[in-house]
């Protein structure tokens, strides 16, 4: 569990929501583990749970706390709006902040600008990590270049110069990714990104892993509120959540390349967990998949610093902190949004 922005978060699948006078109280069977006053909580997101009392949803009414209950993966099962809340105003200023050109740029551009940076600091680091498995000069020029995509992003007046800056950038990065994969190349070698459908292992756990970690956004997006599917960067299409897609790309280097190139580099998987089909598409074995979604799980559970908060929180926790300081910022409590950086 974890208090954050007087939003409470309840990771532990174990526990039974009540409550008692102004109070929720948090059980596992049947023994108290922790209480918060209400009057203290906006909200409170629930990863799980063993049950909730009719007693806390009505607290929750009294107190104007909505309640979101997600699946252990982060997508969002169902939510509690007491009366009193304000989420018609919230995707009300949402929807005008995507139509406000220069507003909508603003934050796009800082989407875009954390993600550059962040995947610059992981190849610096993956450089001095493995300097003799690698062609250091290689990853200096690409490392110079993202630093310059960086500048340009902070310039870009448009969205479609701020998508190709984006995509001039990745190629760079995605054309020296095949060196950070230091085991298992003969099943494991990455010639480029492909898909719909991936043509390699490699490309079937990015792939993968996108999907799940954008779940986790449009899960953490809905539970504050936001409509996933209104985007700022990517473009609105039917079925697309592209505000999820919009703020996964802060944290795609970290939480998803980073997570394929450990299970490759610790030979987590190998050629007997895919499958290979005639028509060139390799997916998961459903062992395969059980071992990815395991490893997946556990790295939610992994701690950092926060860069904003200054305050230590698990992986799985940052797809919600990001939606809940989107919506602080929509709301003008923030004077802008502050993207994810990794350090």
């Amino acid at each position: 569990m974890k208090k954050l922005l007087n939003t409470l978060y309840v990771t532990n699948p174990c526990y039974f929501l009540g409550a008692s006078g102004d109070n929720i109280t948090l059980k596992e069977n049947g023994k108290l583990i922790q209480r918060y006053p209400l009057h203290n909580l906006e909200e409170i997101v629930v990863f799980s749970h063993s049950g909730i009392s009719a007693e806390l949803l009505e607290k929750c009414t009294e107190f104007s706390i909505a309640l979101s209950i997600l699946n252990p993966y982060g997508r969002l099962n169902g939510r509690f709006i007491p009366p009193s809340e304000g989420n018609v105003l919230l995707r009300k200023k949402q929807i005008e902040t995507v139509l406000d050109h220069s507003a909508s740029l603003a934050i796009s551009r800082n989407i875009i600008a954390a993600k550059i940076i962040n995947t610059r600091n992981f190849l610096i680091r993956f450089r001095k990590q493995y300097k003799m498995r690698i062609d250091s000069d290689a990853f200096g020029n690409v490392i110079d270049h993202l630093k310059e995509s960086k500048d340009k992003v902070l310039q870009s007046t448009s969205k479609e110069g701020l998508r190709g800056i984006e995509g001039d950038a990745q190629s760079a990065y995605f054309g020296i990714f095949n060196q950070m994969i230091l085991n298992n190349k003969e099943t494991f070698a990455f010639e480029g990104r492909n898909r719909r459908p991936p043509l390699d292992p490699v490309n079937a756990m990015l792939s993968y892993a996108y999907t799940l970690l954008a779940l986790d956004f449009a899960g953490a997006l809905e539970a504050v509120g936001l409509d996933s599917y209104i985007g700022f960067l990517h473009t609105d299409r039917p079925g697309r959540i592209s505000l999820a897609l919009d703020l996964e790309e802060e944290l795609r280097t970290m939480a998803v390349d980073r997570f394929v190139l450990r299970l490759i580099n610790l030979k987590q998987l190998d050629h007997k967990d895919f499958i290979f089909q005639d028509s060139g598409a390799v997916i998961f074995t459903e062992d395969g998949r059980r071992k990815f979604l395991s490893e997946w799980q556990k790295q939610k559970y992994t701690e950092l610093q926060h860069p904003f908060l200054q305050e230590k929180i698990s992986w799985g926790l940052v797809p919600h902190i990001q939606a809940l300081l989107l919506a602080r910022f929509l709301r003008g409590d923030l004077d802008q949004y502050p993207p994810f950086f990794w350090k």
